[in-house]
């Protein structure tokens, strides 16, 4: 398991796990875009915790994983689950809950 913390603020620290099935290309561009949108977003408010089950496939139980590679948000509270790549940001930004709904697309939804 490899670990990044950066907490220069301390106001909501996002504590994120990305699960992965080995150091695939799909798996490798999800860390790649987890940690742009990251830096760009939440800088010196996240903790990125990589999950290999190639190598612990006992920890797919805890959060309940049943694809790879996939995003859990552990903190701040709910937890949220993302599936795939992550290489869609705005997807990405509404499943982790940092940007609302609303500003998808420019439009509003009733």
């Amino acid at each position: 398991m490899n670990e990044i913390a950066n907490k220069e603020n301390s106001s909501e620290v996002y504590d994120l796990r990305l699960y992965v099935a080995g150091q695939t290309p799909k798996s490798m561009e999800a860390f790649e875009n987890l940690k742009k949108i990251a830096e760009e977003h939440l800088k010196g408010r996240y903790k990125i915790e990589i999950i290999d089950l190639m190598k612990n496939p006992q920890l797919a139980r805890g959060d309940q994983i049943i694809a790879t590679p996939t995003l859990v948000r552990k903190l701040p509270e709910p937890i949220r689950k993302i599936i795939g790549d992550l290489s869609n940001k705005e997807r990405v930004l509404v499943g982790l809950d940092i940007r609302p709904r609303k500003e998808i697309g420019g439009g509003k939804q009733n």
